[in-house]
């Protein structure tokens, strides 16, 4: 791509002047960029769900795309900010672990320290470094700059713990790892994982544990003639989540990121 694509993703929201100065920085640098807001709405502070859902979406970007994320309640620390190029993207955000889920699945190239003041908007230690040093790395890279004059080479990026799966022969155990802002809560359990489940054992009925309040019914789209009743259905990301026609399932069930769930069979704990 000529121009490639910045995608930014931040937890800033949209009220304050903080998106605004991302691009403008960028503009300022490049005024051919062109930006996509994957979202501002993260939860504030919240790597993992930054993590998740720049997961969710990065890889429907074109080749070269470049991603700034700026979730960092270390702002102004000593953590360190990142460049990661892959075979198909960069990824520029601090070296916090909120790049845990999408480096996973990515094949990485080089990791760099950004640390090169020449292309920062100050030297100096600040409070709004996703203005004053991402954003201007981010719109130079977008003008062609070699990876190599940000800083040096790395071994190694910061990660973060995400919740695993317990694969046992009668249950598997996980958590719900989002909550979007429809109410639904999305699983780390993968709609595979529920037809292998099916598939072991035919004549049993599944139903799924959230903080121990059984969901049995499954069903394949949000329409659900019991109104405000939790089901579960498999998503647009393949993976099990529960929702509530027309409402909110984290409400009705008073669920939240991090709550257990469980895949068992109808008489099994």
């Amino acid at each position: 791509m000529d121009h490639p694509l910045i995608a930014l993703l931040t937890d800033f929201g949209g009220r304050d002047f903080f998106v605004g100065s991302l691009k403008a920085v960028i503009a300022g640098i490049n005024p051919l960029a062109k930006t996509i807001d994957i979202t501002h709405d993260i939860p504030s502070f919240d790597r993992q769900a930054a993590g998740f859902v720049l997961d969710a979406c990065c890889r429907l970007f074109p080749a070269g795309t470049i991603f700034l994320a700026v979730v960092d309640p270390g702002v102004g620390t000593n953590r360190k900010i990142i460049l990661v190029r892959t075979a198909r993207y960069f990824f520029l955000a601090p070296d916090n672990g909120l790049l845990t889920r999408p480096l996973a699945k990515e094949k990485i190239r080089e990791i760099r320290n950004v640390s090169s003041a020449r292309f920062f908007i100050t030297a100096r230690r600040t409070t709004f470094e996703g203005r004053d040093k991402m954003a201007p790395v981010a719109a130079w890279l977008s003008l062609g700059l070699d990876p190599r004059e940000v800083g040096p080479r790395l071994d190694r990026y910061a990660v973060m713990d995400v919740p695993s799966l317990a694969i046992g022969r009668r249950t598997i155990r996980g958590a719900v790892v989002y909550v979007d802002k429809f109410g639904n809560l999305i699983t780390n359990i993968s709609g595979d994982r529920l037809a292998a489940f099916r598939k072991a054992d035919p004549g049993a009925r599944p139903i799924l544990s959230i903080d121990g309040q059984i969901i049995r019914n499954f069903r394949r789209s949000y329409d659900s003639p019991k109104s405000g009743v939790p089901f579960a259905l498999v998503n647009c990301l393949g993976l099990l989540e529960v929702a509530v026609s027309q409402g909110s399932a984290a409400e009705v069930l008073g669920a939240s990121a991090g709550s257990p769930v469980g895949l068992l069979r109808e008489g099994c704990r």
